[in-house]
């Protein structure tokens, strides 16, 4: 589904290998709809934490699909951006549910996990922005899939924050590093 690396929890990877066979499976996961839990959407460290708890789990181990769609505002849109064999960037638009149906098999089957590495936060009142470093690899201590950032932004509404986009940058190649700023080890240095 990935050529870049998250989604709604950190399926970028997994999402970009199910993008391109998108039209080829008939792959649906049932996603029921449950209450969100306090701590998940009480502050935006539980958001965040949440969003990658969801989508990270050993091969043959369900995702947490219905406590991911709680994350966020009905109708959001996940964009995952990348760059084609020939250099040309694209955008894939999908919904909770495409987003789900395409890197749902590939994570279930071969495990995931995405953990957050960094964090830039951008807060102008009860809107925030949220560029998420994270890295990816099948399991916990497992070889590096590779590194991304999730663009998320989110509002407070007076009771909890809800994430209303998520883009899912490139990920992370030789010509292609992640900027300084949303590096663990540059941004770390005084």
């Amino acid at each position: 589904m990935f050529a870049a690396f998250r989604f709604s929890g950190g399926a970028v990877l997994v999402v970009a290998l199910a993008i391109s066979s998108m039209g080829q499976s008939a792959h649906h996961v049932a996603v029921p709809a449950i209450a969100a839990r306090p701590a998940d959407v009480s502050t935006i460290d539980g958001i965040m934490k949440a969003y990658y708890e969801v989508i990270s789990g050993p091969a043959g181990h369900p995702r947490q699909w219905a406590r991911d769609r709680t994350l966020y505002v009905p109708g959001i849109r996940f964009v995952i951006m990348e760059a084609g064999a020939k250099g040309k960037a694209s955008a894939t638009v999908l919904t909770h549910q495409e987003f789900v149906d395409a890197s749902d098999g590939d994570a279930v089957a071969k495990g995931f996990y995405e953990r957050e590495v960094h964090r830039v936060t951008h807060r102008f009142g009860n809107v925030v922005h949220v560029f998420s470093t994270s890295e990816a690899r099948r399991t916990p201590n497992g070889p590096l899939l590779g590194r991304s950032v999730n663009s998320v932004e989110m509002f407070w509404d007076g009771t909890r924050w809800w994430i209303v986009n998520a883009n899912i940058w490139p990920k992370e190649a030789p010509g292609n590093p992640l900027p300084a700023e949303f590096r663990p080890d540059v941004a770390a240095a005084p």
